[in-house]
C-alpha cells in the first residue's frame, strides 16, 4: 500500500486513486451480504490487484532523479533512529562533543549487532517541523561532526566496528557554523576516517548532500539504499549557481548523476541495497530487513580482512573517484 505521505507527490496521485479506488470497491463486495458470480469478482478483483502491483512497479522503476530526491524528502521516511530501533538490540545514544556542544542533528551510540558490539553514527531527520527546528532538518553544524569523531575514536579504541548512516541536505551553513569552524571540522572527520583500523560501513539511508554527507561518509563499504540521492549540491542550488534559475532543476537533477545506480556505474558507491515498492516509508519493517541483510553479510566480509588491508582498500577506492581516461581520437 502507497503511504499516505506521498499523497503531495505528482506523479503518484493516479496510481494512489487507482489504489484508493480498489480498496473502496473491495470494501463494497466485502460487507455485501450476497452477490452473483462471487468467484468471477473475485478473479476480476485479484486481477485488478496485480495490475495495480505491476503499475506500481513501472511507476518507481522509472522515477526520474528529481523524482527520486522528493521521493526521499518525505517525512514518512524513516530516520537513521528509526532504523537503529529496528535492527539492532541494547543501543544507547550517547551525546556530546567534550566541547561543550551537544547537535540534535547527529546522533551517536553503541549498541549490539547480530551479537557484536557496533558503533552507530548518522544524521537525524524530524518527523515535524517542531522536531525539524530541533534536529536543524538533519543539517549538522561543527559540534556534530566533531561529537561523530569523538565516537569513532572510540570505537577504534575499543575494536567497535562503524556503521554510520546519511541523510542530510547539506552540513549547517550559517554565519556561526563557519565561526565555529565547520570546514575544519569536516576536514578532520575526513583525515581521521582513513586512518581508523576497524571496519567502516556507510550507507546513504535518505539524501545524502554535499561535505555534511562526506563528514560521516568515508567507509570500506559505501551503499546507498535504491530510491535514495547522493550529490555534491542539490539540484536546486546547482540550477541557481549554473542558471540562476531554480526551475532548471530537473536537468541540473539529471546533469549531477545523483541516483543510486548512476553512482554504482561511477564507482562512488559499492552496492545498492533494495527498498519496498513505494520507497522505506511504505514499509519501514521491511526496509529495516533488507538493510540488516546487507550490513550483515558485508560487516562479515570486512571482519575477515586485517586493519592494514582495509586502510588500504579504503584507500584505494576513494582515489579511483573522479578517474577517467582520455581518449587519442
Amino acid at each position: 500500500m502507497v503511504s499516505k505521505k506521498l499523497l503531495s507527490l505528482n506523479f503518484l496521485k493516479p496510481v494512489i486513486e487507482f489504489e484508493y479506488q480498489l480498496q473502496q470497491l473491495d470494501k463494497i463486495l466485502n460487507s455485501s451480504s450476497q452477490h452473483v458470480f462471487s468467484s468471477k469478482i473475485d478473479d476480476e478483483m485479484n486481477k485488478l490487484k496485480n495490475d495495480l502491483s505491476d503499475i506500481k512497479n513501472d511507476v518507481f522503476k522509472s522515477l526520474n532523479p528529481l523524482q527520486r530526491l522528493h521521493l526521499v524528502r518525505q517525512s514518512g521516511r524513516p530516520t537513521t533512529l528509526d532504523y537503529i530501533s529496528r535492527i539492532m538490540y541494547d543501543w544507547v545514544e550517547l551525546h556530546g562533543d567534550r566541547g561543550g556542544s551537544d547537535d540534535a542533528a547527529i546522533v551517536t551510540g553503541i549498541a549490539n549487532f547480530n551479537s557484536q558490539t557496533v558503533v552507530f553514527i548518522g544524521h537525524q531527520r524530524g518527523r515535524d517541523t517542531k522536531d525539524n527546528v530541533v534536529r536543524n532538518f538533519g543539517m549538522a553544524s561543527p559540534g556534530g561532526y566533531r561529537k561523530a569523531l569523538r565516537l569513532m575514536k572510540h570505537a577504534n579504541r575499543f575494536n567497535f566496528p562503524i556503521l554510520t548512516f546519511i541523510d542530510t541536505p547539506g552540513a549547517w551553513a550559517g554565519i556561526e557554523a563557519e565561526e565555529l569552524g565547520q570546514g575544519e571540522a569536516i576536514a578532520l572527520n575526513l583525515k581521521e576516517m582513513f586512518s581508523l583500523n576497524v571496519p567502516i560501513i556507510c550507507t546513504v539511508i535518505g539524501e545524502g548532500g554535499s561535505g555534511g554527507a562526506l563528514g560521516i561518509g568515508v567507509g570500506d563499504i559505501v551503499l546507498m539504499l535504491e530510491y535514495s540521492v547522493y550529490t555534491v549540491a542539490t539540484p536546486e542550488a546547482c540550477a541557481a549557481i549554473l542558471w540562476k534559475d531554480s526551475t532548471k532543476s530537473p536537468i541540473a537533477a539529471e546533469s549531477l548523476k545523483i541516483t543510486s545506480t548512476d553512482l554504482k556505474l561511477l564507482g562512488i558507491i559499492d552496492d545498492i541495497v533494495k527498498e519496498p515498492i513505494g520507497g522505506s516509508q511504505s514499509d519501514p519493517l521491511e526496509a529495516s530487513k533488507f538493510l540488516k541483510e546487507k550490513l550483515t553479510l558485508e560487516l562479515k566480509k570486512l571482519n575477515f580482512l586485517s586493519s592494514d588491508q582495509r586502510k588500504k582498500l579504503r584507500y584505494q577506492k576513494f582515489r579511483q573517484i573522479g578517474k577517467f581516461y582520455e581518449s587519442s581520437d
